[in-house]
């Protein structure tokens, strides 16, 4: 992903805590399952790799009780739920964005496809 030697801060957190955290960061009012903070500056080209210029690359923050009840709803492990909602969390830290138009929904849909396949062959 090009983000070699780069640092992850991850906080598991609950609905609670992440529905603050959606309100204080985003003026949502409910809790989600992920947030990213970025730690490079996002306002850049689309398609551009973002320059980090720190070791740091982000925070990723994702709820356990989101993530427990997406499991269940979707039929995965729990592990599985968190790999996910992990690799989304670190694709929005690199850029990506599925809010602003459905191409860049399809692209990071297809990344996180990707990615996810990458872990399962490892296991």
């Amino acid at each position: 992903m090009g983000c070699h030697d780069k640092e992850l801060s991850i906080l598991f957190t609950d609905d609670n805590r992440m529905a603050q955290l959606n309100f204080r960061y985003l003026g949502r009012k409910r809790p989600t399952n992920v947030l990213a903070f970025p730690m490079a500056d996002l306002d850049r080209p689309a398609k551009q790799t973002p320059t980090v210029e720190s070791a740091m690359l982000g925070d990723v923050v994702i709820s356990m009780d989101t993530a427990l009840s997406e499991a269940d709803e979707f039929g995965e492990t729990i592990e599985h739920t968190i790999d996910r909602l992990l690799i989304h969390g670190v694709l929005h830290l690199m850029g990506h964005d599925h809010e602003e138009s459905e191409f860049e929904a399809l692209q990071m849909e297809k990344e996180e496809k990707r990615l996810m396949e990458l872990i399962e062959l490892e296991v």
